[in-house]
C-alpha cells in the first residue's frame, strides 16, 4: 500500500501520519528487518475497527490479515495504544487552549450485548438492571470527553467495582494526568464509605450528580453530559456496536483505537 494512496475513508493522510508516526514503536534490534508498511497496517486497523468486519475479511490491497493482527496484538500488549491516546489528547487539549492534562473527569459505565459466542465466559454476565447479557464499558473522560481510561468487564459487575477498576488503573498511570483531583459519578456510584475510600486509597475526590429535587423525565446532567457524547462518538464504529472479542482486552484496545481515530481527524 503506496503512503500516498488513499482507498477507503479510515487511510491515514500524510498529515495524520506526521503525527502519529513517531509515537509507534520503533522495530526490536536482532531478527529480520521490518519490511511491512507501518502506515498500512495502521490503516488496516482503523479499517477494522470502523467497518467492523472480521480480520480473515480485510481487503486484499492491505497487508495480510495475519500481519495486521499481529501488531495490533503488541501494541495491545505493550500499551501503545494507551500511550498514544494519552499524547494526543495532550496536543488536542493544548490546541483547544487547555492544559494538556485534566484536572477533572467524569466516569460512567455502558451494558452491551455480547456478539461472540467464543467470548470468555468469566467475562460475560446479565446486567440485572438493564437486562442485557453482555459486557460493561467502564470510562474516564474528561470534560471535553476524550477518554482516558476504559476498562471492560462482565456486565454483572457493579458501577463501583467498576469505578474502582478504572481508579487502579488510573492510579498506574498517575504521571500522565498528573492534574486530576476530581471525578463526577451519577448515583449508581453513590455510597459515603466508598467515596472516603476512594479518597483515602487514590486521593480523588468523587463528587455525585444528582437530579433536581422532583425532576421528571429526561434532563441532561451538568458534568455529566459529556460521558454519554463520549459514548455516541463510540457507536460510530461498528467494531464497537456489540461485543464481538474473545478478550475483554481486546476490546479495551478497539475503544483506545477509536479515540485515536477521532483526536486524529480533529488534529489533521
Amino acid at each position: 500500500m503506496e503512503a500516498t494512496k488513499k482507498s477507503y475513508p479510515t487511510d491515514l493522510t500524510d498529515s495524520q501520519w506526521e503525527l502519529v508516526k513517531d509515537l509507534i514503536p520503533a522495530a526490536g534490534t536482532g531478527g529480520r528487518k521490518r519490511t511491512v508498511d507501518i502506515r498500512a497496517v495502521l490503516s488496516a486497523i482503523f479499517y477494522i475497527n470502523a467497518a467492523g468486519c472480521a480480520w480473515r475479511m480485510l481487503p486484499h490491497n492491505f497487508p495480510v490479515w495475519q500481519t495486521v493482527y499481529h501488531y495490533f496484538r503488541q501494541w495491545r500488549i505493550t500499551n501503545t495504544w494507551q500511550e498514544i491516546n494519552a499524547k494526543l489528547q495532550q496536543w488536542y487539549r493544548v490546541s483547544e487552549g487547555r492544559e494538556a492534562t485534566p484536572s477533572a473527569g467524569c466516569i460512567d459505565s455502558q451494558s452491551t450485548k455480547i456478539a461472540s459466542r467464543l467470548a470468555s465466559p468469566e467475562a460475560v454476565g446479565i446486567d440485572g438492571n438493564k437486562l442485557v447479557n453482555g459486557r460493561k464499558r467502564n470510562l474516564l473522560v474528561d470534560t471535553l470527553g476524550l477518554m482516558m481510561i476504559v476498562v471492560v468487564t462482565a456486565a454483572n459487575v457493579n458501577d463501583r467495582k467498576g469505578a474502582t477498576m478504572i481508579l487502579d488503573n488510573l492510579n498506574q498511570r498517575r504521571d500522565q494526568f498528573p492534574r486530576l483531583s476530581t471525578i463526577w459519578v451519577d448515583r449508581g456510584y453513590s455510597g459515603k464509605a466508598f467515596i472516603l475510600a476512594i479518597l483515602h486509597t487514590f486521593y480523588w475526590c468523587l463528587q455525585v450528580v444528582v437530579p433536581p429535587v422532583g425532576q421528571k423525565g429526561f434532563v441532561v446532567q451538568q458534568k455529566r453530559w459529556v460521558v454519554e457524547r463520549t459514548f455516541a462518538w463510540f457507536s460510530r464504529f461498528r467494531r464497537l456496536t456489540r461485543e464481538y472479542e474473545l478478550l475483554p482486552e481486546t476490546s479495551e484496545a478497539f475503544f483506545y483505537v477509536s479515540m485515536i481515530q477521532i483526536l486524529l481527524n480533529r488534529l489533521a
